[in-house]
């Protein structure tokens, strides 16, 4: 499998031409020209919140659902996210034609089968945004694309209808049976990966789904290729708020930076004993941990 290094990163003065509600969701779609002609599947990009004047200083960084190199008004990028905090409702209450600072795009992209095989995109609530646009170019290769949608309820699932157009098949679950088969990702992604025979699993949603889908795909022997979900304040390397375990080629563990080595990781690289409660834990063995107390 082969990555598309980041060609470059832009900062644009972004101008929000589209929003709409989607379930309990925000689509958004900003003109970003220079980013929308640069940006692959798995990218995000990092805006800047509440003004000029706000004393909101850190960027919110959202994983880019899909992009229009050109068009009437140039450029665009389209987000999908979830009103949760100031940052992310001050984006969500933006007048059309209102402004935004945009840099991107940020982070590694998922990286490309280099022949044609079989993939599965699972994505959990929001998550599943960035996987129709890889799905694109995954059939665009001749590989036969499947999608696994979940949520804790229909209206926290996104782009049900839209898979049904971007993928060769489609499974959905909800934790409350609302829609689709109820349970988990995990429970229905076995037999779909025996079925089409996937070579590779791409997951986009919270740690703990990766975790479960990057478990499930090595069992049935396929790779995992993870978008991670950690925050992330700056996007470009240098708060170090996105940190977390990573194995390396050569077999030891070293806190990475999601935002630059990351979002998207092979999953059984990924340290996930390390992450409980919310909260990630430098594991005793790391390049670099501090030794543990007692017995000096």
């Amino acid at each position: 499998m082969s990555a598309i290094p980041n060609a470059g990163v832009t900062q644009v003065a972004g101008e929000l031409i589209a929003t709409r509600r989607v379930g309990a969701y925000h689509h958004l779609t900003l003109v970003a020209p220079g980013v929308a002609e640069l940006a692959r599947p798995g990218q995000f990009v990092a805006l800047a919140v509440g003004g000029s004047t706000s004393a909101n200083l850190l960027r919110r960084c959202f994983s880019i659902h899909r992009v229009s190199p050109s068009g009437t008004y140039g450029g665009t990028v389209e987000l999908v996210l979830a009103a949760a905090g100031p940052g992310s409702t001050w984006i969500t209450e933006l007048p059309l034609h209102g402004q935004v600072d945009v840099v991107g795009p940020l982070g590694r992209p998922f990286p490309l089968p280099n022949e044609p095989v079989a993939c599965v995109l699972v994505g959990g609530g929001y998550g599943s945004a960035p996987l129709f646009w890889l799905a694109e170019h995954l059939r665009e290769r001749g590989c036969h694309v499947e999608m696994v949608l979940g949520a804790a309820s229909e209206d926290r699932l996104f782009g049900a209808a839209l898979a049904r157009r971007s993928a060769d098949g489609v499974t959905v679950t909800t934790d409350d049976g609302s829609a689709g088969t109820q349970g988990w990702v995990s429970d229905v992604l076995p037999e779909v990966i025996r079925r089409t025979g996937a070579a590779v699993v791409y997951g986009c949603g919270p740690m703990g789904m990766l975790r479960s889908i990057t478990e499930v795909a090595t069992r049935e022997g396929a790779v995992a290729q993870v978008a991670v979900e950690e925050a992330m304040a700056c996007g470009i390397g240098v708060c170090m708020t996105c940190v977390m375990p990573v194995v390396g080629n050569d077999g030891r563990t070293r806190m990475v930076r999601s935002c630059v080595e990351g979002p998207v990781f092979r999953g059984d690289r990924v340290r996930w004993d390390a992450f409980a409660d919310g909260y990630c834990v430098v594991p005793e063995d790391a390049v670099g941990a501090p030794p543990a107390s007692g017995g000096h």
